[in-house]
């Protein structure tokens, strides 16, 4: 049986580091970064939720964890082949 530490960790790292360049990259709207809080507060409000979602909000959110779950993918992949990097 494998070792799956080092998956784990290796997930948890590239998938920190996923977030990260997806925040680099799809974090903007109007050519400034939208602040983390932001784009990661789970507000119930009706128009919260409205005002949210037609700022674009939700697809940034959605494009960042898109980005954080392929790189937890790839970590936990390298980390269970270390001999295929």
């Amino acid at each position: 049986m494998r070792n799956i530490g080092p998956a784990i960790s290796m997930g948890l790292i590239l998938g920190l580091a996923g977030i990260a360049i997806g925040y680099g990259i799809f974090g903007k709207i109007s050519g400034e970064y939208v602040d983390l809080e932001v784009i990661f507060s789970l507000d119930k409000s009706f128009f919260k939720k409205a005002v949210h979602s037609l700022a674009g909000i939700d697809e940034m959110r959605s494009k960042i964890l898109w980005c954080g779950a392929g790189g937890a993918a790839l970590g936990v992949f390298f980390g269970l082949f270390p001999g295929r990097r």
